[in-house]
């Protein structure tokens, strides 16, 4: 009879306390300690059925308990969970295929939770304490990490985790998945080959980041393209001048704290083609912006906002926050000349992601910024409560400002 999932915690937390009890660890190279561990679940093991897969999953669970993320390296390896909340060490959440579970595994203690995130954020070279007690940063595959510690996170520990695709987002996925039409993935081409400064905004889970991905491959292969992230998830290909940059936060002394405003500041005398910024959520729109109408054409963003509109009523709200003596007027002067194009992505009530609107930046007119949308998501008949159906639509507008496109010698019917 195979071995119940009791009996396979306790053989585990039995066995972990002997390898720790009994085992030369810091002598010990991580083959020497897998190979140790397995002959010793063996032992254990003896006659009781046992499958193969059981075997090397108990052998899986001392080990990365040890040199390991411990429970975490099990979701890790799961390519079907895209994102992991875990608060405190009994409550663990997952998204897998766009919706919320609850695990029922959970940390022996918060101890060996704190143990957990102290090796993440150690390997990113952050630092988390109670002094400084919020950390972003990343795993050493890409995936983004947010750390809260007591007494600012009141359930314990908090890790938040979103997993970082092993295959780059490519536009013919997203044409794939009904997020984008072929004709429509054709026009996008030509603006980002033309440098139309795009942005891109939408809620949290929308997207913006692989969309940004994907619009980046269309960006040409002998550029020097400059990214700039607050934690470095960007899968950017083919490009081979290409030079990533990532915040730092202050260390335990308060020093040493770069800002995406430093690095959008220094990348401008770094010869950029192109600035990509990860994300603006402050100040540093304005120095995004500026770079934008200071002859750096072809400068990718995203922000956090609802509609388009929106993004832009953001966009002023943040530019305030870097120059807080700014008029109203001359900061959407200096919005509407930066950003050519906007595209509004949404996740829709039954949790797909979409592109709901490619709307054109036309300028300030009576002191408010025009817009011309160019696309906008529709629902056809088939749409329901439980499963939206739809396609981005064609409005009769016309692409107004297409000089950028007429200078690079490109189609300029868009």
């Amino acid at each position: 009879m195979k071995m119940q999932l009791e009996q396979e915690e306790q053989l585990v937390i039995q066995l972990k306390q002997y390898v720790t009890d009994n085992f030369p660890l810091s002598r010990m190279s991580d083959e020497e300690l897998e190979a140790s561990i397995e002959n010793l679940v063996t032992q254990n093991i003896g006659n009781q059925y046992c499958p193969i897969k059981q075997k090397v999953s108990i052998v899986q669970q001392i080990y990365s308990s040890i040199r390991g993320f411990g429970l975490l390296d099990s979701i890790m390896a799961d390519d079907t969970i895209t994102e992991v909340m875990i608060n405190g060490p009994d409550h663990i959440f997952i998204e897998q295929n766009g919706r919320l579970f609850r695990m029922n595994k959970k940390f022996e203690s918060q101890r060996r939770l704190e143990d957990v995130i102290q090796r993440i954020v150690g390997m990113a070279g952050r630092e988390v304490n109670q002094a400084n007690p919020i950390c972003d940063t990343r795993l050493p595959d890409g995936s983004r990490v947010n750390v809260v510690l007591p007494p600012i996170a009141l359930c314990g520990p908090t890790l938040t985790i979103r997993k970082f695709s092993k295959t780059p987002m490519t536009i013919e996925k997203l044409i794939q998945y009904g997020s984008l039409t072929k004709e429509i993935a054709e026009k996008l081409e030509l603006l980002v080959k033309a440098k139309y400064n795009i942005f891109i905004s939408g809620g949290t889970g929308s997207g913006k980041t692989t969309f940004l991905n994907a619009l980046s491959n269309y960006i040409p292969k002998d550029e020097r393209v400059i990214t700039i992230e607050d934690s470095a998830e960007l899968q950017i290909t083919g490009i081979d001048n290409l030079v990533s940059l990532e915040t730092r936060n202050a260390n335990a002394a308060g020093a040493g704290q770069i800002t995406i405003r430093d690095l959008i500041k220094s990348s401008l005398r770094m010869r950029p083609e192109r600035i990509i910024v990860g994300e603006v959520r402050g100040g540093e729109a304005l120095d995004m912006l500026q770079a934008m109408n200071t002859g750096h054409d072809g400068s990718l963003s995203t922000g956090h906002a609802n509609s388009t509109e929106d993004m832009l009523s953001r966009l002023e709200t943040m530019v305030l926050q870097g120059a807080a003596g700014l008029p109203l007027a001359a900061i959407r002067q200096q919005i509407a000349s930066a950003v050519d194009i906007i595209i509004h992505l949404s996740r829709l009530r039954d949790k797909s992601r979409k592109t709901m609107e490619i709307t054109e930046v036309l300028g300030v007119e009576d002191g408010r910024i025009l817009l011309n949308p160019l696309y906008v998501f529709e629902e056809d008949k088939n749409s329901r409560l439980e499963k939206v159906s739809g396609h981005l639509k064609r409005t009769e507008n016309k692409l107004i400002n297409d000089h950028k496109l007429r200078m690079a010698g490109l189609p300029v019917e868009i």
